[in-house]
């Protein structure tokens, strides 16, 4: 059955459960391996070819006429025309927006799409043969992190926060060398900032203050390019593309 013949979540998950005894379903969990080993191979090879680029998330639920939107997409035409590659989530909303942005701008488009019962389909915006597709979600955020010379991150939901929370704790832990994590829309993001802020690093010291040198928060595309521009001359590094 198709996820949307189900009523609810609780009976898809009874009628799979009713399907397997649960040895079976752990056993499964072993084949799986292969399936994630040739994500990660078909990754790899496309994205080494594609070289880095710069990421923007946000959300999928963004329409054509928001003003995040048009900024995303004004971001994207401005980080392609300064030489970098644009790297988007694939779907429709703000990734929509990056993809179209760097089409506009004739530079590089990747689409790293995730199948979902809902909201993601690729959008038209992405270069043809930059149009890759995941099953699984932690192999897609691999890719983000490992051919992302920087994060613009615009106003989205819970995968947004994901994706900011993961760049930043992978820097953090010096899992991975530092690279730009840029907020855009400082009105969206302040109450958020705040609480890491007041609660989290002043009230219960969880976050060292430092930490927040990590991240900026921007308003316009003329900023976010800066931001870019600025870190990778520190390093005597230029735009790949």
């Amino acid at each position: 059955m198709a996820f949307n013949d189900y009523e609810n979540e609780d009976s898809r998950i009874q009628d799979k459960l009713k399907q397997k005894t649960w040895n079976e379903i752990r056993t499964n969990d072993s084949w799986a391996i292969f399936k994630i080993m040739s994500e990660f191979v078909n990754g790899y090879e496309s994205m080494a070819r594609i070289g880095p680029c710069v990421s923007i998330f946000g959300s999928a639920r963004t329409k054509p006429e928001d003003k995040y939107y048009l900024l995303a997409e004004k971001i994207a035409y401005k980080i392609s025309k300064a030489g970098y590659g644009v790297i988007t989530g694939g779907g429709p909303g703000i990734m929509e927006a990056g993809n179209k942005g760097a089409h506009r701008g004739e530079g590089t488009s990747v689409g790293l799409n995730i199948e979902l019962p809902f909201e993601q389909h690729f959008n038209p915006y992405i270069d043809k043969d930059k149009n890759l597709n995941f099953d699984y979600f932690f192999v897609r955020k691999v890719m983000f992190v490992k051919y992302s010379q920087g994060f613009v991150v615009m106003p989205g939901g819970f995968g947004t926060l994901d994706e900011l929370f993961e760049a930043i704790t992978l820097i953090q832990t010096k899992k991975i060398g530092k690279f730009p994590i840029i907020l855009v829309g400082s009105s969206f993001w302040a109450g958020l900032i705040d609480w890491v802020k007041t609660v989290m690093i002043e009230q219960e010291k969880t976050v060292s203050p430092s930490d927040m040198d990590l991240i900026k928060i921007v308003d316009t595309e003329e900023e976010v390019v800066e931001a870019l521009d600025n870190f990778y001359k520190k390093y005597n590094l230029s735009p790949n593309f």
